[in-house]
C-alpha cells in the first residue's frame, strides 16, 4: 500500500518530468466514488490549458500546483498510483498498471497529456482513493487535519518524547494516526517498531527515555532510506522485517528470529517476540489474559497488513482521524463477511492478494456504466505544433 516513500517517489517523478508543461488534453473517469465532489466535465474544463508549476506532498497526499487554482489533489488510499508513460515510477504490490496493459489503464481516474506529448495518469484499481479539485488543498480535509509530515516536518527528540508521554493508547495505532504524524502506514509502523525493539501493543506513555529515542531514530532512518531508493523495496536493507512480512506463519524470519503476526489497532502486525517484549503493566495485563494462538495471521488477509479487516482503520488513517481518548485496539480474529466480486475486479492481478481488501471495496460499489466513454477536452493545436500522440480512453 502506498505510504510516504511511495507517494514521495511519485511526487519526485512529476517534479522531474512535468514542471513547466501545459495540459493539452484531459480525461477524467466517470466514477464519483473516486472523483470527489465535481463532475468529470467541470474537472476537465478547470485544468485544461493550465501549466504544472510544482508537485507537493503532505503525508500520503499529493497535489499538483498549476499556474492558477484550482489544483488536482490525490489521496492514494489502498492502491492509488501515479504513472508517467515512458518514465519509471516505483510500483508496489497493488499498483494496477503493468507494462503489458493498455494505456491509459482501464483503472485510470485522472489522465492528462502535456504539450510535449508526455502523458500522466493516476490509477486506482480498488477505488479507495480520492481525486479532488481544490483551491487550497492545505486548508481542507484531509490535509488540513494532518499532523507534521514524518519526512519534511520531523519532531525533535524532546518534542516526540513529550508528545508520546501524554498518550495512553498503544504505540502501533498511535503511529498510524495521521493527526499525530502524517505519512506512516502499516509497513513503516511495523518496521520502525522492530528496529526500535518495541512491542506494538506497548502503551505509548509507558515507554522509557531510551525507547523514545530509539523510536525517533528508527522513524527518521527508515523513512529516509526508503525515500532515498524511491521506495524500491528490492533496495531496502536486508535486515528489515519488511522482507518477511508476507511469509506464511512459521516460515517468517528476520535475522534468524521468528516473526509472529498479531492484530494491533485493527491492522495486521508483524513483530519479533524475542526482541520486542511487553514491559511493566502491559506485560502484567498480557500475562493475565487468556493465551492466544501465536503465529497465525488474521483470516482473510494476505499478510501485508492491508486485508479486509483493515478497511475502517485505513480510512481513519487516510482521513487523519484522531483516536479517541482511551480507545483500545480492535479485537483479533474476527472474520469479515465476504462479498461477491464485481466485474471491476481483476482476477489475474488479485492472485497474489489472497482475497484481501477487494471484498471490502465491493460491498458499497454500485456498478457504473464502464462502457460509457468520458468526455475528452482537447486544447487546439498551436500553429507549427507537433502531432499529439493518441491515447486510448478508459
Amino acid at each position: 500500500m502506498p505510504e510516504l516513500p511511495e507517494v514521495e517517489a511519485a511526487r519526485r517523478a512529476i517534479e522531474e518530468n512535468c514542471l513547466g508543461k501545459k495540459i493539452n488534453r484531459v480525461i477524467i473517469a466517470d466514477d464519483n466514488k473516486v472523483i470527489d465532489g465535481i463532475s468529470p466535465s467541470d474537472f476537465q474544463n478547470s485544468i485544461l490549458g493550465k501549466t504544472i508549476v510544482s508537485a507537493r506532498r503532505k503525508g500520503k497526499n499529493l497535489w499538483l500546483e498549476l499556474d492558477s487554482p484550482p489544483f488536482p489533489s490525490f489521496q492514494f488510499g489502498m492502491a492509488g498510483a501515479i504513472s508517467i508513460k515512458g518514465v519509471a515510477v516505483t510500483k508496489y504490490k497493488r499498483s494496477a498498471v503493468k507494462e503489458s496493459e493498455e494505456w491509459p489503464s482501464k483503472y485510470s481516474k485522472f489522465f492528462v497529456e502535456l504539450d510535449d506529448g508526455l502523458e500522466l495518469s493516476f490509477t486506482d484499481k480498488r477505488r479507495f482513493a480520492k481525486v479532488r479539485l481544490l483551491d487550497n488543498p492545505l486548508s481542507v480535509r484531509p490535509i488540513s487535519e494532518l499532523g507534521p509530515d514524518a519526512l519534511l516536518e520531523p519532531m525533535t527528540v524532546d518534542e516526540f518524547a513529550k508528545s508520546l508521554a501524554k498518550k495512553k493508547i498503544t504505540i502501533k495505532p498511535l503511529l498510524l494516526d495521521q493527526s499525530f504524524i502524517s505519512g506512516i502506514g502499516n509497513w513503516i509502523a511495523d518496521e520502525v517498531l522492530y528496529q526500535a525493539r518495541i512491542h506494538p501493543l506497548q502503551t505509548a506513555s509507558s515507554l522509557s527515555k531510551e525507547q523514545f529515542e530509539a523510536l525517533h531514530t528508527s522513524i527518521k532512518e527508515v523513512i529516509e532510506k526508503a525515500v532515498e531508493v524511491d521506495a524500491d523495496s528490492s533496495q531496502f536493507p536486508s535486515n528489515w522485517i519488511f522482507h518477511a512480512r508476507e511469509e506464511k506463519p512459521g516460515k517468517a524470519f528476520v535475522d534468524g528470529k521468528k516473526i509472529d503476526f498479531i492484530t494491533a489497532g485493527g491492522r495486521t502486525t508483524a513483530y519479533v517476540p524475542e526482541l520486542q517484549k511487553l514491559s511493566g503493566k502491559d506485560a502484567e495485563k498480557a500475562a493475565k489474559a487468556k493465551p492466544a494462538k501465536r503465529g497465525a495471521k488474521p483470516k482473510e488477509d494476505d499478510g501485508d497488513g492491508d486485508g479486509e479487516e483493515d478497511k475502517e482503520e485505513l480510512e481513519k488513517e487516510d482521513d487523519g482521524a484522531k483516536l479517541k481518548k482511551g480507545q483500545k485496539p480492535k479485537g483479533r480474529g474476527k472474520k469479515p463477511t465476504l462479498k461477491r466480486k464485481t466485474k471491476d475486479s481483476d482476477e489475474e492481478d488479485d492472485d497474489d492478494d489472497g482475497g484481501d481488501d477487494s471484498e471490502a471495496e465491493e460491498k458499497d460499489i454500485k456498478p457504473r456504466g464502464r462502457a460509457t466513454k468520458p468526455a475528452i477536452k482537447t486544447k487546439p493545436k498551436e500553429k507549427g505544433g507537433n502531432k499529439k500522440p493518441k491515447g486510448k480512453k478508459s
